[in-house]
């Protein structure tokens, strides 16, 4: 059930801005298959581990670390899973360059920030997942880990190029963030693992579909998938 549902949003998302024949867009390299196997690989991972029984790997985990942390609470993964857009807009400000100019890439990020903030409310609202720790329904999936994952693909998207540290240092802080949340017992690994797949996926997808119709008439965009 919570396949088909995922299933079905973004298949939705990825057909809602098509291009049209006479739009002038930049080059546009076609989308391999690869593209998807990260979010797919995460999305099918955290369903394969979710389930209700004392054997199912979330069950296995959230004993584990009540066992070997129970007291642990922080708040730092609130502010974590913003960081990397902060970073994004900063380093252009320190003089380092993105990739697309700031008003398109506003753009896409309001637009990567409106799936994921959509498919995460319409699952919770559709699965009612208790929390590990009991405190409400609205577990699946974790929200904090899907802002994160979406946040580094975005800082990701526009800095590798210029960085190739940056995959690791984006998706380092956006990993952190939702092991953070299984360490709170705010989430299980199923959670985080859905919603990490779900926040990169969406950005993704928001790159994918932008039509760069902003900014100055006859900048180039290198689109690289």
């Amino acid at each position: 059930m919570r396949a088909l549902l995922i299933l079905l949003i973004f298949s939705g998302w990825a057909s809602a801005s098509p291009i049209m024949p006479g739009d002038t867009l930049p080059t546009r390299k076609p989308i391999l298959l690869r593209a998807f196997y990260p979010p797919v690989s995460l999305i099918i991972g955290g369903l394969l581990s979710s389930g209700h029984s004392e054997e199912a790997i979330r069950n296995e985990v959230a004993e584990e670390r009540n066992r070997l942390i129970p007291k642990f609470h922080t708040k730092i993964d609130d502010y974590l899973q913003f960081s990397p857009l902060l970073a994004a807009y900063a380093l252009d400000g320190f003089g380092v360059h993105s990739k697309t100019d700031i008003l398109n890439r506003t753009v896409i990020l309001i637009k990567g920030e409106a799936m994921a903030l959509t498919t995460v409310t319409l699952l919770k609202s559709a699965t009612h997942t208790l929390r590990p720790d009991g405190s409400s329904y609205n577990s699946f999936p974790s929200g904090h880990t899907t802002q994160a994952f979406a946040a580094a693909t975005f800082l990701n998207e526009e800095y590798k190029d210029r960085c190739p540290w940056m995959p690791y240092a984006s998706y380092t802080v956006a990993s952190s963030v939702g092991l953070l949340r299984v360490a709170n017992n705010r989430h299980y690994i199923s959670d985080v693992l859905v919603g990490a797949g779900i926040g990169y996926l969406s950005m993704k997808v928001a790159y994918w579909t932008h039509q760069y119709k902003w900014g100055k008439p006859g900048r180039k965009h290198q689109l690289v998938y």
